[in-house]
């Protein structure tokens, strides 16, 4: 047989493989539709090129996938995707907008006389990078995401800042993903913030998988009490988070995780947490629970 021939043999039978019963083309699947990243970027151009520059980075936005691959497919977590992405940096944003309304100070403006319109690119940075490092495995995430993060913040802050500024905008931002790790030891205000934000992202919703799975422990029955979480001006402090459960399972979540992550954040002296029950049955059981 012939090259030619041999080669057209070839393309019909690798064709035939894509091919049903009836002989129709088999349908390529349609990649699910991209979720952008979208932020009140208010006056602050370069927080809205970074932002631009992260919703046209295919490269990241894989890797997204990737975290969801093994948290949400193999482990049976809930999302850390981009989803969890834009609500991480979305908390963020406000948290340190309504702390520099009460006069408090980001450590890159009190550290490094930069702006608070800088300090606003490192939380979010660090909020958008966070978990890169689940895109290889859970154990130890917050290291892995170190590396995978930092050549992706030279990219995007890429031509936004000098050499000497983006140096030290790079070294912020990593040490809040480090400092979001059990454990960890935020030493700035951002990375304060990138850790209290990170673990507010539990309304309802957000952990129905590993409830609906199957799996029934205090971790899903808690998480899926929680409604919605709610961050306004505090009166006796910056910050006050409303946390509105359906029922008292919830305090688990405000008690035994949120409340770990907020202590030793740096931020205890400025947020107010209360987390109340909307159901009649359980508010003769606890109404309203403070931390």
């Amino acid at each position: 047989m012939g090259t030619k021939k041999k080669a057209e043999k070839a393309e019909k039978t690798s064709l035939s493989a894509f091919q049903g019963a009836s002989g129709a083309k088999a349908e390529i699947a349609k990649p699910p539709e991209r979720i952008m990243i979208r932020v009140p970027a208010r006056h602050n151009p370069r927080l809205q090129q970074v932002i631009d520059r992260v919703n046209a980075d295919v490269e990241l936005y894989a890797l997204w996938q990737e975290i969801n691959v093994n948290a949400v497919q193999r482990l049976g977590m809930s999302d850390h995707g981009p989803v969890h992405v834009q609500i991480v940096t979305n908390i963020s944003l406000k948290l340190l907008r309504l702390l520099r309304e009460h006069g408090v100070q980001p450590n890159v403006v009190a550290d490094h006389n930069l702006s608070g319109e800088d300090a606003e690119v490192v939380v979010a940075l660090a909020s958008m990078l966070h978990d890169l490092g689940m895109s290889i495995h859970r154990m130890d995430h917050e290291q892995y995401s170190l590396f995978l993060a930092r050549p992706k913040i030279g990219e995007l802050l890429d031509g936004l800042y000098e050499i000497p500024t983006r140096t030290i905008l790079s070294s912020e931002i990593l040490h809040a993903i480090i400092s979001h790790r059990s454990g960890g030891r935020p030493l700035t205000l951002e990375a304060g913030i990138v850790r209290v934000a990170d673990a507010l992202d539990m309304a309802e919703g957000r952990t129905r998988i590993p409830f609906e799975a199957g799996k029934v422990d205090i971790h899903s029955v808690s998480a899926l009490a929680i409604e919605r979480v709610s961050i306004e001006e505090g009166k006796d402090k910056p910050i006050r988070i409303l946390v509105h459960m359906n029922n008292a399972a919830g305090i688990f979540q405000v008690d035994e995780l949120f409340k770990n992550k907020l202590e030793g954040s740096g931020l205890e002296s400025y947020i107010e947490v209360e987390a109340s029950t909307e159901g009649e049955a359980d508010k003769k059981l606890i109404k309203t629970f403070r931390i």
